[in-house]
């Protein structure tokens, strides 16, 4: 049972990643404002991203940089170099997130105009008369 223990203290930031995970599938399925369910889904990809952003690190890792002397001799050891992919990765993430945040603010912008709210159950409403 200790052991465990010592496994889940020992990956916090997992648990930490699944809570925003929740907090943002949460917002998304249970509210009925078209921003807060923006949000959730900002929050949701957030902790994707740092989940991502964490499997790329080790203890005791360096960066993947390789100078022309180790390089040239052969001495890389990859089990000391970070992956980089992963940090790469989620930088474009971030920026098709960013990108599909201002486009669903514009779309939410005009249903407001549209419609007058943008609660969910009001636009269905309107939408069937």
């Amino acid at each position: 049972m200790e052991q465990i223990v010592q496994e889940i203290v020992a990956k916090y930031n997992y648990w930490v990643y699944v809570i925003l995970m929740m907090i943002g599938f949460y917002a998304m399925i249970g509210k009925r404002n078209l921003v807060k369910k923006l949000l959730g889904m900002n929050i949701f990809q957030t902790a994707i991203i740092l989940f991502f952003v964490s499997t790329g690190v080790k203890k005791g890792g360096r960066i993947p940089i390789v100078d022309k002397y180790s390089g040239l001799a052969g001495t890389i050891d990859p089990n000391t170099i970070d992956n980089p992919l992963p940090h790469v990765l989620m930088l474009t993430a971030i920026v098709v997130g960013v990108s599909v945040t201002g486009v669903a603010l514009a779309v939410l912008q005009r249903i407001y105009r549209e419609y007058g709210t943008l609660e969910e159950n009001e636009i269905l409403e309107k939408v069937r008369r």
